[in-house]
Order: C-alpha cells, then sequence, then structure tokens
C-alpha cells in the first residue's frame, strides 16, 4: 500500500498574499467595469438650461400648432356650416323642380295642336299655354340654379375635406411636439433627482448669484452713463439731470427716462405684477399657470389688446423698440430663435415666466440674450 501522505497546507503568508491578489484583483476588475465619470456640478446645469432650452422651444412650437389646429377648427365648423345651409337650398330647388315635372308630365300628353282644336275655350287654352311658357322658363331657371347650387356644394365639401386633412396633421404635429417637451422636461428632472438636496440648493444659489450679478452690472452700466451724462461740456455750465440722465440714474440701460407707466401700459403691467409667484406651466395661459408667452398675452387681454399665442408672433405684433428707448410694458425678446419674451417694467428689469419648476418672477434683461423689444400696437 503506497503512502497518502495529506497535502501540506500553505502558510499563513502566503494565505495573505493570496487574499490580497484575489480582492484587489476582483476591486480593480469591478472598478474598470463600472466606474463612470463623476459630472460636475456645473455641467449637470449646463445640461439641464440646454434641456430646459429645448423644451421652451418645442413649448413655442407646441402653441403655434395648437393655434393653427384652433383656426382650422374653427374654419371646418363654419364650412361644415355652410355645407349644410347650401344642401338645405338644394334640396328645396329640388322640390320645386319636381312640382314643375309634374306639371309639364300632366300637360304634356296631348299634342298641342290637338288641344287647341278640341278645347271648347280657345282663348283659355292660348293663355294657358303662354302660362305653361313661363313654367318652362321659370324651370330653366330652377335647373341652372339647382346646377350652381350642386357646384358650391361639391366646392365646399372639397374644401372640408382639405381642411380636415390640415387639421388631422395639426393634431399629429401637437402630439410629436408633446412628446418632445415631455422627454427634455423627464430628462431634465431625471438630471437633478441624481444630485443630493445640498448640490441641488448649490445651483439654485448659482443661478441667484448669476442673476445678482447680472442686476449689479447693469447697475454699474447704469451709473457709469448717469456720471457721463452728467459731466459738463468745457465752459459749459451744468445741466438738471433730465432725459436719459435721469432715465439712467433711475437705472435703465441708456437713452431716456421711461415713462411712468400709464394708461394701457399700466394696466398690463399690473396685471403681470399681480401674477408674480406663480407656477410656470408650459402651453398655459393662466389664470393660475403660464409660460412665457402665455403671460405677456394675459396681460396684454387684460389691457384689452389680443396678442398672437405664441413669441415668434408677438414679435411681430409692432414697432420695434431700440433698447435705450424702452418703456414700461414694452415686450423684450431672447434668444436668437426668439423663445421667449417677457414684459418689462423699467430699471432694465422685466416680468417673465420662466420654465418648469420656476414661478413668474422679475429679472434684470440682461440675464439672457437680448434680441429686441416691441411695442404691441
Amino acid at each position: 500500500m503506497g503512502n497518502h501522505r495529506k497535502p501540506s497546507l500553505p502558510s499563513r503568508a502566503r494565505l495573505a498574499v493570496l487574499t490580497t491578489a484575489v480582492v484587489g484583483g476582483a476591486v480593480l476588475a469591478a472598478g474598470t467595469a463600472h466606474a463612470e465619470p463623476t459630472p460636475t456640478l456645473a455641467s449637470v446645469k449646463e445640461q439641464v438650461d440646454n434641456l430646459n432650452k429645448e423644451a421652451e422651444q418645442a413649448i413655442e412650437r407646441y402653441n403655434g400648432f395648437q393655434e393653427k389646429r384652433q383656426s382650422l377648427q374653427g374654419d371646418a365648423n363654419r364650412i361644415q356650416d355652410k355645407i349644410a345651409r347650401g344642401q338645405h337650398a338644394l334640396n328645396e330647388l329640388r322640390t320645386s323642380l319636381g312640382a314643375v315635372a309634374g306639371e309639364q308630365y300632366r300637360t304634356n300628353g296631348i299634342d298641342p295642336g290637338v288641344q287647341l282644336m278640341l278645347d271648347s275655350d280657345p282663348a283659355g287654352y292660348l293663355e294657358r299655354a303662354a302660362v305653361q311658357n313661363q313654367v318652362a322658363d321659370s324651370q330653366a331657371a330652377l335647373l341652372k340654379q339647382a346646377s350652381d347650387a350642386q357646384r358650391r356644394l361639391d366646392q365646399d365639401r372639397a374644401e372640408a375635406t382639405a381642411m380636415l386633412a390640415q387639421l388631422d396633421a395639426a393634431g399629429a404635429s401637437l402630439d410629436e411636439e408633446k412628446k418632445q417637451i415631455q422627454a427634455k422636461l423627464a430628462q431634465a428632472e431625471a438630471l437633478l433627482n441624481k444630485l443630493s438636496a445640498a448640490d441641488r440648493a448649490r445651483i439654485n444659489a448659482q443661478e441667484s448669484a448669476e442673476k445678482a450679478k447680472a442686476a449689479a452690472q447693469q447697475a454699474a452700466a447704469a451709473d457709469r452713463a448717469s456720471r457721463s451724462a452728467e459731466r459738463p461740456a468745457p465752459g459749459a455750465a451744468a445741466a438738471p439731470a433730465t432725459g436719459s440722465a435721469a432715465g439712467t440714474a433711475a437705472g435703465t440701460t441708456a437713452g431716456p427716462a421711461p415713462a411712468s407707466a400709464s394708461g394701457r401700459a399700466a394696466d398690463v403691467i399690473k396685471f403681470a405684477t399681480a401674477q408674480l409667484g406663480k407656477p410656470y406651466e408650459w402651453s398655459s395661459t393662466g389664470p393660475n399657470t403660464f409660460d412665457c408667452s402665455g403671460l405677456t398675452g394675459a396681460a396684454y387681454r387684460a389691457a384689452g389688446v389680443k396678442l398672437p399665442r405664441i413669441s415668434q408672433d408677438q414679435w411681430k405684433s409692432g414697432p420695434h423698440i431700440a433698447r435705450g428707448d424702452l418703456q414700461p410694458g414694452d415686450l423684450v425678446f431672447f434668444y436668437d430663435d426668439i423663445h421667449h419674451v417677457g414684459l418689462y417694467i423699467g430699471d432694465g428689469k422685466m416680468i417673465h415666466a420662466p420654465r418648469k419648476g420656476k414661478n413668474v418672477e422679475v429679472l434684470p434683461i440682461s440675464v439672457m440674450p437680448y434680441v429686441g423689444a416691441v411695442r404691441p400696437a
């Protein structure tokens, strides 16, 4: 019988080396497989801002499609009503034609010459014949009216069919834009949800700091402009601060001081001010929530002026105003594609509805890429 010796156990030192190698290798492999770079707060904020910007662009397109669909629906309703009235008129014409045709059938069975010979009252017959000729003429006129009515009815039905097809297309566009908006907002929310409460607070603090910085820069620019305007020319007496000097001293960017709001502008600003703190909601025109163009449209509506629904169309609602000539009540627009609008209130500030998750607020117009201003006609 051969010797069966138990294999010798590894020493404690060797066990320690093996354990370290195995565990270290596993950790290294796991780190290599799953490690992802941790996004910085700045990169998260940039992504969220971009997603919100894209969402707002889609919201304005959505509002445009919605306005188009409402207009098409109104046109479709009117043409359908026109078709119903046309069909009723055609039915009445056909009834009249049927009566005339029946009368002709009853009297045209005998040759007119024979009828005259057999008639006991030839003079009466001739009178009846004249009447029959009038009936024939009337029938011809009715036939033409019926033919024209049928042609118009066919045209109206073709127009209604085309309009309903446009309505379906507008509805499909609405659905697609709605999906895009929801997807962008969901992505932004998902990014924010990955952050801790402290990090989200830091992002909000950064936004507040950016707004404060913009306001301070604007105030400094206004102060510099004021000092420049107040400095008298060599040999000239200093003039009282009026016009542009007074305006910049009050905090405007340049040019003459904005007149204190009165009349229509006062009504517009009064309404907008009353909405401060109300939540932003995309595609909303009030009364409890607003998007950007929904707020400006509602403010002007309160003053008896109807503005187009979307910001790009509001941009065409009146003459364009130079930045230095801004007055309270003017509409101010932002970004190259003009997808954001606010209401100027003076002092280089506006009231606007910002984006989802925010409320209607006052903000310096220098915070966003300014494009221009309009004074609605």
